[in-house]
C-alpha cells in the first residue's frame, strides 16, 4: 500500500484518532503541574482541541466538564451542572424565542424591502442597504438566520440589475478575435470566442426597446469591461451581508453567544461587577457597530466597484435602465406583502417592548424601573423571559366582540402569535449547551486556580503598553476565531486574559471587551463564521474573494475597537482606574496563587 492510500485512510479516521489520542498525550500535564492546576488545565486543552478540530460536536465536548471536573476532583457535580443554566442562557433563551416570532410572521422581510425602498438601487447605495438591514437583524436575530434570510433577496436585486449570472460569466471569459489570431494565429476555429448573435436567454437578461441597437453599438471590450464590474459588484453584494451580519451581532448582549459568554464570566470571576448589563453594552457597542460598518462599507463598496460618479450624477445609459428594473422589483415585492397584519403590529410592539425595558432597567446614568423591586432580584433575564412568555397566548387575529354576539360564527381555536412547537424547532439548543460549557470551564478555572496560575506566567507581558495590548488581544483573537468556533475560542481565551488584567493592574474590562468583540471579527475565511460558510455556498465567491476582503476589515475592527475602547468606553466604564468589584477576587487569586507556591517551595 502506497503512501497516498494510507493517508486517505487516515484521513478518514483523524477524528476518531485525535479522540483517542489526545488525552494520552496530554497526560504528562496532570502529573508534571501542581496537582488541581494541572488536572484543569488537562480538560481546558483537551476541550480546545475537540473544540478546534470538531473531533466530537461541540455540544457533546461541552458537556465533558460534567464527566471529567467531579471524576478528576476539580469541582463536585452540585458546583458544575447548575452552570449550563445560568440566568444568561435564559436572557439568550428569551431573544431567541422573540426573534423566531419574528421570522413565524415575516417581519424581517417587510423591514429588509422597506430599508432597500428607501435606500436607493445604485450599487453602493444598495450595498449599504444590505449591511444596514442585516446588521439591524443579526442584533436581534441570529447571524446565519439573518444571512440565510438576506441573500436571496440580493440575488433576486442582483438578477434585476444585471441578468443571468452564467450569462454575466460567460461575458466576462470573452476573448476579442483580433487578439486570438495574434495569439495563435489565423484559424478557421476560433477558440474562446462566442457568436456574434446574443442568444435568447442574453437578449431577455436586458429589457428595453432599444437594446439591441445598444448592444450592437458596444465593442467586444466594452461589454467585457462592463460584465467584469458587474461581477465585481456581484461578489460585493455576497460579501457584505455576512460581514454585516456579524458585526450587527456585536451591539446587543443577545446578538451573539461571546457577548453573554462575557457576562456569565463577568459574574463567575467579579460578583461584585454590576458595570455591563443589557443597555450599558448597547451604549458602548451601537456606536462602535455603526463606526465599523461605515469604514467596512466604504471599503466593500471602494473594492468592489460601487464607489463611483455616478453615486453624484445621474445618467441615463444601459445602468440607468437595469437600477430601475431593481426599483421596480423591490418595490414591487414590497406591495405583495400587503398591509401590516395585526399578528406584524402586535410583534412590532413586543419586540418594541422587549428592547426597551432591557434598555431601561438599570441604564446606569439614571435610575431604572428596576428601582421599584428587591435590589439585585430583578435581571435582564427576568424582563426576557416575561416578555416573551406573552407570545404564547396573545392572540394572532385581532379579538372581535362580534364574533361573542354571533353563534354563526365559526368556532375555531385561536391561534397565538407564537407555538412552543415553532419554538422548540427555532432555538439551537446546542449554543445553550456550549454556552454552560464555557460557564462550566470558567467556573473550573477559578475553583482550581489554574486562572491564577497561568495569569503569574504572564507577568512578562505586563511591559506591553495596555492600548497597545488591546490591540493584540484584538487582533490575536480575531485571527484565531478563523479556524475555530468564536463561541469556544472566547470560552478558552477570556479567563486567561481576565487573570492577565488582574497581574499587570488593569481593569479587567479593558481586556475583556475587545477579546469578546473580536472574536466576532472573522471576515477572512468560509469556515470562520456559519455566515461567511452560507455566502460561500451560493458558488458565486472563492476563497480568495473573502480573503482579499476580510485582511482589510480585520484590520479596520482592531482599529475600530481600539478607537472605542480608548475614547467613549474609558469614560463609560472608568477603564483608567482598578475598580473596586475586581479587588476581593484579586485578593482571593493571589492567596490560592501564593499558598501553591509556599506548599511546592516546602516540598
Amino acid at each position: 500500500m502506497n503512501l497516498s492510500a494510507v493517508s486517505k485512510k487516515l484521513w478518514c479516521v483523524h477524528k476518531l484518532l485525535i479522540l483517542l489520542l489526545t488525552p494520552l498525550l496530554l497526560l504528562p500535564l496532570v502529573f508534571t503541574l501542581p496537582e488541581k492546576e494541572g488536572r484543569c488545565l488537562y480538560v481546558v486543552i483537551l476541550m480546545a482541541v475537540y473544540w478546534c478540530t470538531e473531533a466530537l460536536p461541540l455540544a457533546v465536548t461541552a458537556m465533558l466538564p460534567i464527566c471529567l471536573f467531579p471524576t478528576l476532583g476539580i469541582l463536585p457535580s452540585k458546583k458544575v451542572c447548575p452552570q449550563y443554566f445560568l440566568e444568561t442562557n435564559f436572557l439568550f433563551l428569551s431573544g431567541l424565542v422573540m426573534a423566531s416570532s419574528i421570522e413565524e410572521w415575516g417581519l424581517h422581510r417587510r423591514i429588509a424591502l422597506k430599508v432597500l425602498t428607501i435606500v436607493g438601487v445604485k450599487p453602493a447605495w444598495l450595498i449599504l442597504g444590505m449591511m444596514l438591514t442585516s446588521s439591524s437583524l443579526s442584533m436581534w436575530l441570529s447571524n446565519t438566520a439573518t444571512t440565510a434570510m438576506m441573500l436571496p433577496i440580493a440575488t433576486a436585486i442582483l438578477e434585476s440589475l444585471f441578468g443571468d449570472l452564467e450569462t454575466l460569466k460567460e461575458k466576462c471569459k470573452e476573448r476579442q478575435e483580433p487578439d486570438n489570431e495574434v495569439l495563435n494565429g489565423p484559424s478557421s476555429v476560433k477558440l474562446h470566442s462566442l457568436p456574434s448573435v446574443h442568444t435568447e436567454k442574453q437578449i431577455l437578461s436586458i429589457e428595453g426597446p432599444d437594446v439591441t441597437e445598444q448592444i450592437d453599438q458596444r465593442s467586444a471590450e466594452e461589454i467585457r469591461s462592463e460584465s467584469a464590474y458587474q461581477m465585481k459588484v456581484w461578489k460585493g453584494f455576497l460579501i457584505c451581508i455576512p460581514y454585516a451580519a456579524s458585526i450587527g451581532g456585536t451591539a446587543t448582549l443577545t446578538g451573539t453567544a461571546p457577548n453573554l459568554i462575557l457576562i456569565g464570566q463577568l459574574k463567575s470571576y467579579f460578583p461584585d461587577c454590576d458595570v455591563i448589563n443589557f443597555g450599558s453594552w448597547f451604549a458602548f457597542a451601537f456606536p462602535l457597530m455603526l463606526i465599523f460598518l461605515f469604514v467596512g462599507w466604504l471599503w466593500i463598496a471602494l473594492l468592489h466597484g460601487g464607489l463611483n460618479t455616478r453615486l453624484c450624477f445621474t445618467r441615463t445609459d444601459h445602468r440607468a435602465e437595469a437600477e430601475a428594473r431593481a426599483r421596480a422589483m423591490i418595490e414591487d415585492d414590497y406591495k405583495k406583502l400587503g398591509p401590516i397584519k395585526f399578528a406584524e403590529g402586535a410583534i412590532s410592539f413586543f419586540f418594541v417592548l422587549f428592547a426597551v425595558m432591557l434598555f431601561t432597567r438599570d441604564p446606569k446614568f439614571v435610575p431604572g424601573w428596576s428601582v421599584f423591586f428587591k435590589k439585585g432580584y430583578v435581571s435582564d433575564a427576568v424582563t426576557g423571559v416575561t416578555i416573551v412568555s406573552i407570545l404564547f397566548f396573545f392572540p394572532s387575529q385581532k379579538p372581535s366582540l362580534s364574533w361573542w354576539l354571533d353563534p354563526q360564527a365559526s368556532n375555531t381555536p385561536y391561534v397565538p402569535l407564537l407555538s412552543w412547537k415553532k419554538a422548540q424547532d427555532s432555538v439551537p439548543w446546542n449554543i445553550i449547551l456550549l454556552l454552560g460549557g464555557g460557564f462550566a470551564m470558567a467556573k473550573g478555572c477559578e475553583e482550581s486556580g489554574l486562572a491564577s496560575w497561568i495569569g503569574g506566567h504572564l507577568q512578562p507581558l505586563a511591559e506591553v503598553p495596555p492600548a497597545a495590548a488591546v490591540m493584540l488581544i484584538t487582533a490575536f483573537l480575531a485571527c484565531f476565531t478563523e479556524f475555530a468556533s468564536n463561541t469556544a475560542t472566547i470560552i478558552i481565551f477570556l479567563p486567561v486574559i481576565a487573570e492577565l488584567a488582574i497581574h499587570v493592574s488593569i481593569n479587567p474590562l479593558y481586556f475583556m471587551i475587545p477579546a469578546t468583540v473580536g472574536c466576532s471579527y472573522a471576515f477572512m475565511l468560509p469556515v470562520a463564521t456559519p455566515p461567511n460558510s452560507i455566502a460561500f455556498a451560493s458558488g458565486h465567491l472563492m476563497v480568495k474573494d473573502m480573503v482579499k476582503t476580510g485582511i482589510v476589515m480585520n484590520i479596520l475592527g482592531v482599529l475600530c475597537v481600539s478607537l472605542a475602547m480608548n475614547t467613549w468606553g474609558v469614560a463609560m466604564f472608568d477603564l483608567n482606574s482598578y475598580p473596586e468589584w475586581a479587588h476581593p477576587i484579586n485578593k482571593t487569586l493571589t492567596d490560592v496563587h501564593l499558598s501553591h507556591l509556599a506548599l511546592n517551595a516546602t516540598l
